[in-house]
């Protein structure tokens, strides 16, 4: 997660019972945050020191939150964890037609079996 108040977002799912760990933003080089100024390297010592099944890259679905997931993956490397996403896709309620391209494709890219 980015910041601290997205714990609240997944807490009131009640869907999630595990460990969080704060990343303190986002890497946006335009902002002059880079990984170093993350929470990233504390994230891998976690991965190795406690024995992590799977981390969930909680990011935003924003070019900063993929950028940012993406290198979290590059620097866990071949460790044995898991690494998953948070699923993207369509909010309920919304018509197809004012869905944007990328919105749909995650989406398609996400779809279940009923």
């Amino acid at each position: 997660m980015a910041e601290p108040f997205d714990i609240s977002a997944l807490e009131k799912t009640n869907q999630f019972h595990g460990t969080y760990h704060v990343l303190g933003g986002l890497v946006s080089p335009i902002d002059g945050i880079g990984p170093e100024n993350l929470h990233i390297a504390e994230l891998v010592q976690r991965i190795d020191d406690d024995n992590v099944e799977e981390i969930i890259l909680a990011t935003n679905a924003s070019v900063e939150g993929e950028s940012t997931a993406l290198y979290i993956q590059q620097q866990i490397g071949d460790r044995p964890v898991k690494i998953t996403r948070l699923a993207r896709g369509l909010p309920i309620g919304v018509d197809l037609e004012y869905a944007d391209q990328i919105t749909l494709g995650r989406a398609l890219e996400g779809r279940q079996a009923l």
